[in-house]
């Protein structure tokens, strides 16, 4: 955890420390440090505490973001509520996520089919994005899209399931 991450993170949020987004990326921050403690005396009572402060903004804030997964820079969680993260999940730097999204996997028992979120991705309300797949760098996700599918940079997704439209079309 680099507290320029935080810092960044703080900025990144318009509504500042009552940004519910802000308080979930604070806890995913500081649960950074303990994946790299190699005392179990140490590692273990931070696990505990860890997950209580998960489960109490999952509780508060509707916002699932488990330590395992990665997250890029200034990620930017506009609206609270409903947002669900694969813990396998990758996400690069300056997203948009807002309600009601899920980044998530196929089915039961898939632990690793998550989703690959590029640079400068815009996810609308609602959005789904399931499965092994990669959204490209400046892509702009629609409000209630379903995305199966790779999504090439420099892309619009919209519909159900997700139609891909080249951004110089949009």
């Amino acid at each position: 955890m680099a507290i320029k991450d935080i810092i960044e993170d703080f900025r990144t949020h318009r509504e500042g420390i009552l940004a519910q987004g802000f308080w979930a990326l604070l806890v995913y921050r500081l649960s950074e440090p303990r994946k790299r403690v190699k005392s179990k005396i140490v590692r273990i009572p931070y696990f505990v505490v860890n997950r209580i402060m998960q489960k109490f903004i999952e509780v508060t804030c509707g916002i699932h973001l488990p330590e395992s997964t990665t997250i890029g820079r200034r990620l930017n969680i506009e609206h609270f509520g409903g947002i669900i993260v694969h813990g396998h999940c990758v996400i690069g730097d300056d997203v948009t996520i807002r309600q009601g999204v899920s980044l998530g996997n196929k089915g039961e028992g898939n632990l690793t089919g998550a989703p690959r979120i590029g640079n400068r991705v815009d996810i609308g309300a609602g959005a789904k994005i399931i499965g092994d797949i990669t959204i490209g760098d400046f892509v702009k996700i629609g409000a209630n899209a379903v995305v199966l599918t790779d999504v090439p940079p420099n892309s619009v997704a919209v519909g159900v399931p997700a139609r891909i439209i080249p951004a110089s079309l949009s």
